[in-house]
């Protein structure tokens, strides 16, 4: 049986690796982590930001509201608020159809 690659889950983000993720500068979120309440980075002794896989799938859906749908901030709070299980199930669809799309351009290029 052949190898195998696991793929990795890190418990905790930093900062810099948040910002590279999202190609964006910490200013901005920092300033998200203020506008939104759902997202609660844990801070180490230092007063770095740790953010955990569900901060950064909260990150994903504050983007996805914000950017691509075109939502003002107070727009997304309210959506959030009300409406927080369905963002986070379209977001989970949009991921996958996002991996779907990464395969078969794989597969197109192997071609």
């Amino acid at each position: 049986m052949p190898y195998k690659e696991r793929e990795i889950n890190k418990l905790y983000y930093t900062m810099g690796e948040v910002t590279t993720m999202f190609d964006v500068n910490a200013s901005q979120i920092r300033f998200y982590e203020h506008e939104f309440d759902i997202l609660q980075p844990k801070k180490n002794k230092k007063g770095n930001r740790l953010f955990s896989p569900d901060d950064v799938a909260n990150l994903k859906i504050i983007f996805n509201l914000v950017k691509d749908k075109g939502y003002t901030l107070q727009g997304a709070r309210e959506y959030l608020k009300s409406n927080k299980n369905q963002a986070q199930e379209n977001q989970r669809v949009i991921d996958s159809l996002e991996n779907l799309k990464q395969f078969l351009i794989e597969v197109r290029d192997s071609l």
